[in-house]
């Protein structure tokens, strides 16, 4: 990694402290610890082990002539998490890698240090949990996912599976953005004869042209719309998940915070009046977990600069919190409040 353009992030994990000997009481800024990937580590050891890294860009938001602030999302994000609760077992570790700067280079250059940024993560045996800035942010996680699957020497069968109320499926002949990483990674799964798999949930018809909607069709993209994500019809949507997820050997989650409802999610770069509750994702995202194949997780398009009273940052963080302890549960390494 270009040491040049990161910087740790560790000083942002501060909060309450009920107690500094006490496990059961401890937070996540008592347990969190920094991982400089700008020096040699040594691969992680633990059973199970998670590292935030967040990617502080608006570039590909600025270009899609969405409203910019995604890039101070990170560290508002990690304010939000600091006083989670430690509900998994010590043997669970946290690692924060830092902030990928993207100010003083471009977006294209930034996304190619987070790919690294990534690879190395994974290649320590730990879980990636990128913290964006513009929905840009999941092309480097995309770039870092497959490296490390080509790094196998197998041929990659990677889903993608997106919330959001965008296809994000935009020609980028004059330039990519934070509206057409899918479409790059479309022509990337072609260039290399990979099979392509990539799934949004939440997309809305009031937030796509019938030319997008036409897109998806030709380049087979399965998706599910905003209106059929509903518990009454929760075995549907599973079943397409599932459907979709068979063949692929590993996947990795991406969430667009616009894919929210506006009551739960006005710090976005594009609201959606008639976005999902997250109520109502929390089982699916949980579900997919379940499955075994997911690698990474990241959260996009936060923007503090529209937020009321932290409200999606918190959001954003009580996600990541669902994630981790859905992971920790499905290997055993959650503590049962009822114990």
């Amino acid at each position: 990694m270009v040491s040049d353009y990161y910087i740790s992030a560790i000083d942002c994990w501060q909060g309450r402290i009920d107690s500094d000997r006490d496990y059961d009481a401890f937070r996540w800024h008592q347990w969190v610890r920094p991982l400089n990937l700008s020096e040699k580590q040594e691969p992680f050891e633990g059973p199970l082990g998670f590292a935030f890294i967040g990617f502080c860009s608006e570039q590909g938001v600025e270009r899609n002539k969405g409203r910019v602030g995604t890039a101070l999302a990170p560290d508002f994000i990690r304010r939000q998490m600091s006083n989670l609760p430690c509900i998994f077992s010590p043997e669970v570790k946290l690692f924060d890698v830092g902030n990928i700067l993207c100010q003083e280079i471009s977006m294209e250059e930034g996304q190619r240090l987070l790919g690294e940024a990534v690879r190395e993560i994974l290649g320590l045996g730990l879980f990636p949990i990128v913290l964006g800035g513009g929905h840009e942010t999941t092309f480097g996680h995309f770039l870092g996912q497959l490296a490390d699957l080509e790094g196998e020497g197998e041929k990659p069968e990677l889903g993608i599976v997106n919330f959001d109320a965008h296809f994000d499926l935009r020609p980028y002949d004059s330039g990519s953005s934070s509206g057409s990483m899918f479409r790059q990674i479309a022509d990337i799964c072609s260039e290399k004869q990979m099979n392509y798999h990539y799934m949004p949930l939440g997309i809305q018809r009031h937030s796509n042209t019938i030319q997008l909607f036409k897109t998806a069709r030709e380049i087979g993209v399965d998706y599910i719309l905003a209106k059929e994500i509903q518990p009454s019809n929760y075995a549907a949507v599973l079943e397409k998940v599932d459907t979709f997820l068979y063949p692929c050997s590993s996947a990795y989650i991406t969430v667009c915070t616009d894919v929210f409802s506006s009551a739960f999610a006005p710090g976005v770069s594009a609201t959606q009046s008639l976005g999902l509750d997250p109520e109502t994702v929390l089982p699916i995202i949980k579900h997919i977990l379940r499955t075994r194949k997911v690698k990474g997780f990241d959260i996009c398009e936060i923007s503090p600069r529209f937020d009321q009273d932290n409200t999606t940052a918190n959001l954003g963080a009580v996600v990541i919190f669902a994630v981790i302890d859905t992971i920790c549960r499905l290997q055993n390494l959650h503590i049962d409040l009822e114990d």
